[in-house]
């Protein structure tokens, strides 16, 4: 999901979509995958993997739709139910039903008439805190969007400009499902006057911003509240060195928006069979287990095993908010235009 980690996936180096031999992804910046389980596809399919990594979710999305005619690759992953409507509205994928698709839980599954995108991940965007700072200054974390108003949490949140960012846009869409069409804005009125800090998109506001990160502290970040993912507290034990034996930072469970994230064949992709391949290979239980320590995200097939760091220091949220793609289709750009006035003026 936008703003994990740097990627670790093998690379074909200088061979392009063009290559029959060669299949190429093109994602966001966090795509990653065990150097292993890509070898292995490589070994069984006969294809080379070169993958181009292009920003934040939102600005990949939008290259791609520019690009469609002459695509830099042959498969995008990194598209999710914020921004599917303006990929399948635009003309971004050509159908492809892949190979496991049935293994897919139905609750993930998009565009079944079509199979224009295949699911392959899920988060949760929610509020981190660091509970350092809390336990300090004896104050109990926020647990829900109405806390995050309350006088005791001003000054202390940073989220992402929803107009760039998937987990800044992931975090409006929560607010709108929470509190309706006619009462997001009010809530965001409260929480400007509460002090949230909005900057470009995860990697600043997670890495810099907040004082909970490894990243932030070495940064001194100064915002104990931070737009993340249910997962960010396992990436924190995960690459300590001590490995602690409790997260540094929690999830405020009552701040989630459930985020799935699609792959899909590319219209006008060189390498069709190629990618069919990779969209297969995706979906299949290898690269499903793969995914979580590699990209911090859950599997969306049925009997996929999750590591325990997961299950200990990252449980998916009880009950996320969610929103029918259609209404994120019919109401996003209103929704970003009128935050945008609302926030950054």
């Amino acid at each position: 999901m936008a703003g994990t980690l740097a990627a670790c996936g093998s690379s074909g180096g200088d061979q392009g979509s063009g290559d029959s031999k060669t299949v190429t992804l093109v994602s966001h910046d966090s795509w990653a995958a065990s150097k292993g389980v890509i070898a292995a596809f490589e070994k069984q399919s006969g294809y080379k993997v070169n993958v181009l990594e292009d920003g934040d979710a939102g600005q990949a999305v939008n290259k791609a739709i520019l690009t469609k005619d002459n695509p830099q690759g042959d498969v995008f992953f990194g598209v999710d139910n914020t921004l599917l409507s303006r990929a399948l509205d635009n003309g971004l994928f050509q159908p492809y039903e892949a190979k496991g698709s049935d293994r897919i839980k139905p609750e993930y599954r998009a565009d079944q008439g079509k199979h224009r995108v295949t699911p392959v991940d899920t988060g949760d965007i929610c509020v981190n805190y660091d509970k350092k700072y809390f336990a300090d200054h004896k104050l109990a974390p926020p647990k829900s969007f109405d806390d995050l108003v309350k006088p005791q949490y001003k000054n202390l949140l940073v989220t992402e400009n929803a107009s760039a960012s998937s987990p800044g846009l992931g975090f409006l869409l929560g607010t709108a499902a929470k509190y309706g069409d006619e009462g997001w804005e009010g809530y965001w009125k409260k929480l400007k006057a509460n002090g949230v800090k909005v900057v470009d998109g995860w990697e600043q506001a997670y890495n810099e911003e907040f004082s909970g990160s490894a990243g932030g502290k070495k940064a001194k970040g100064d915002r104990p509240l931070v737009v993340s993912y249910a997962s960010s507290p396992p990436v924190e034990v995960v690459y300590a060195d001590p490995k602690p034996s409790a997260a540094p930072t929690g999830v405020a469970q009552g701040t989630c928006f459930r985020q799935v994230e699609y792959a899909g064949l590319l219209s006008n992709a060189k390498n069709t069979e190629g990618g069919k391949a990779f969209l297969d290979f995706l979906v299949s239980e290898r690269f499903q287990e793969d995914m979580p320590l590699n990209m911090f995200v859950y599997p969306v097939r049925e009997g996929a095993q999750v590591p325990p760091e997961f299950v200990k220091f990252g449980p998916q949220a009880g009950d996320p908010e969610t929103m029918d793609p259609a209404k994120i289709a019919d109401h996003r750009d209103q929704w970003v235009k009128s935050w945008t006035s609302l926030v950054l003026k």
